[in-house]
């Protein structure tokens, strides 16, 4: 083992050496390169954001706003599977940044909503105060992003990876790093397969806890406070995106490899407030503040630490492959969370 980590080391740092070498001419091919082929999905993503915003802005019907919904969907979805699939070309540590990055964004755009419309703005004319996300999603594509730069892999970073059993044992000759194009099929099913120790926790722990937000939320409301019923979902929408946030932002500090454990607790977190939305025992509107706010920090947790996990234990050739599979996870737990939580929760309406 100490063998073959040794040598994968020295191979490395020869092809980092060799890559030291390029010109800035050829510095400047591989970023278009690695970035063309992505062009139109970032387009697309900024097109469908901005439409999101403007179809249930002025929207009149719940046919339209859902078309809404949609659109913000697949701006998500594929700006996440773009962007993620690009960190295979960077340093494994933007992952954390990366992380960090999407929590805070979750975090803005919860305070913002918050915040424009207590301060009296409509929800109308607050949703088009965002058109601006859109157009600088797109300038940071183009102005920001500078090219993948060869890394030294003497640091810690290698040593942590060295000492991580790979997911997938098979080696593809001949391969680049981050080159995922020429995989065989048969070599994608087995990196596939060697996923599943990591997809499999994420989709239950985003299964729970959007279980919670679109199925329990609007059920735990608190008549004994101040706040609305409209007001006490926002401050659970946006306690929830502060733990995501907080947790998203933590790899530097902690560094979770079980990830089952979170799953674990996100499932008996959401069997607790589902209790509570049958017997109504919390006698405090502060007590859910706080299981909200777990609830995101279990919830980035997973997140953060799963790709930071398939980063270090997968092969340069098929992390970019790796990256995008592992993206269906959220997507997959947070649909099959709606099929089951809106007939629960119209089921419960009725119950009360």
């Amino acid at each position: 083992m100490t063998s073959l980590a040794m040598r994968g080391h020295l191979g490395t740092r020869a092809m980092w050496t060799q890559a030291q070498r390029q010109t800035p001419t050829i510095a400047h091919l591989d970023l278009t390169a690695t970035l063309s082929p992505q062009l139109p999905r970032v387009l697309l993503s900024g097109v469908c954001a901005a439409g999101s915003f403007i179809l249930v802005a002025f929207s009149h019907s719940v046919g339209t706003s859902l078309c809404g919904v949609v659109l913000a969907s697949i701006s998500s979805g594929l700006g996440e599977v773009t962007f993620l699939s690009l960190t295979a070309f960077y340093p494994r540590a933007v992952i954390s940044w990366w992380s960090s990055g999407t929590g805070g964004a979750g975090l803005l755009g919860a305070l913002s909503y918050l915040g424009l419309t207590q301060a009296g703005l409509s929800p109308q004319h607050t949703l088009l105060s965002m058109l601006g996300i859109p157009a600088l999603l797109l300038a940071s594509y183009f102005l920001l992003l500078t090219s993948p730069e060869p890394q030294d892999p003497g640091g810690a970073e290698e040593a942590e990876t060295a000492a991580r059993q790979p997911l997938i044992n098979t080696e593809v000759p001949g391969s680049k790093p981050g080159s995922s194009s020429s995989l065989s099929l048969q070599e994608r099913w087995t990196v596939f397969k060697g996923l599943l120790w990591y997809i499999i926790p994420l989709v239950v722990v985003y299964f729970a806890e959007y279980f919670i937000n679109q199925g329990l939320f609007e059920l735990l409301f608190f008549r004994n406070t101040s706040l609305s019923h409209a007001q006490q979902y926002r401050w659970y929408q946006m306690l929830y995106q502060a733990g995501v946030f907080a947790s998203r932002s933590s790899l530097r500090c902690c560094r979770i490899r079980f990830t089952w454990a979170l799953a674990l607790l996100q499932c008996l977190n959401l069997a607790f407030l589902l209790a509570d939305v049958w017997f109504s025992f919390l006698p405090s509107i502060y007590l859910i503040f706080l299981i909200i706010l777990y609830e995101g920090l279990l919830g980035g947790a997973a997140y953060v630490n799963t790709f930071h996990n398939i980063a270090l234990e997968t092969r340069d050739e098929h992390r970019e492959f790796a990256m995008a599979v592992a993206c269906i996870s959220d997507t997959l737990g947070i649909s099959l969370s709606g099929l089951l939580a809106l007939p629960l929760h119209d089921f419960l309406c009725h119950l009360s």
